[in-house]
C-alpha cells in the first residue's frame, strides 16, 4: 500500500510541475517546430505488455521512421528546442501519466522499444517481470548516454554493448523494493540533474 502511495505522490508531482511548464512548452513546441506537443512512442512493459509512453516531442515529425533509432548528442532529428527538454528531462514529466495509469512505477527498469526486447536473452527478459519505471539504477548510470561515443553504427553497438550493460544492472538489482530505497533511488536521480545543470 506504501509504495503505491508513493507512486502516486511522485506522479503527482511531476504532473504539477507539468501543468505550471505546459503552457510555455507546449508553446514553444509548436511555434519551433511543426507537429503535435506529445509524442506517444510504444513500449514494453509488464510481462511484456505493450503501452504507450507519453513524452513531450523532442524530435522532428516522422523521425522515428528516420535510421537509425538510437539518438546521439548531436542528431539532426533532435530539435533545438529539443534539445533543451532532454537536457533538463522536461520532456519526461508526462510519463507520470503512465505512473497514474498503472503502466509505470516510480521506479524499475526503463520500458525498452520492442525492436530490442526481441534481442533480449531469456535471462534479460527477467527484467519484464517487474513493472517498469521512470527511474532506476541503469538509467542512473547511463544518464549520459546520448553522448557518449557510439561509432558510426550505434545501434548496432546500443544493442552488443549498452543494452546488455544496463539489463545487467537492473537485473543485479534486488527485486524485493522498499519505500527507503525508492526514496534514495530518486533523490540520487534529483541530485544528479541538479549537479549537470549547477555551473
Amino acid at each position: 500500500m506504501i509504495p503505491r502511495v508513493f507512486n502516486f505522490l511522485c506522479a503527482l508531482i511531476g504532473l504539477i510541475l507539468l501543468s505550471l511548464m505546459f503552457p510555455v512548452t507546449s508553446l514553444l513546441v509548436k511555434i519551433t517546430s511543426p507537429g503535435l506537443v506529445f509524442h506517444h512512442g510504444r513500449r514494453v512493459g509488464l510481462n511484456g505488455k505493450l503501452f504507450g509512453l507519453y513524452k513531450v516531442r523532442t524530435m522532428v515529425v516522422g523521425a522515428a521512421n528516420i535510421s537509425p533509432a538510437i539518438t546521439a548528442q548531436h542528431d539532426l532529428r533532435i530539435t533545438p528546442l529539443g534539445r533543451i527538454l532532454r537536457r533538463t528531462k522536461i520532456d519526461e514529466l508526462p510519463q507520470r501519466l503512465n505512473v497514474l495509469k498503472g503502466d509505470m512505477s516510480s521506479r524499475g527498469p526503463r520500458p525498452e522499444d520492442p525492436r530490442y526486447v526481441v534481442l533480449h536473452t531469456s535471462e534479460q527478459r527477467g527484467v519484464l517481470k517487474v513493472r517498469h519505471g521512470v527511474t532506476s539504477p541503469a538509467s542512473l548510470s547511463y544518464r549520459f548516454e546520448e553522448a557518449m561515443p557510439h561509432g558510426a553504427d550505434r545501434e548496432r553497438t546500443y544493442c552488443t554493448e549498452v543494452l546488455p550493460a544496463k539489463l545487467a544492472i537492473d537485473l543485479a538489482c534486488p527485486s524485493r523494493r522498499t519505500l527507503f530505497s525508492d526514496i534514495v533511488l530518486i533523490s540520487r536521480t534529483i541530485f544528479s540533474m541538479l549537479r549537470q545543470h549547477t555551473p
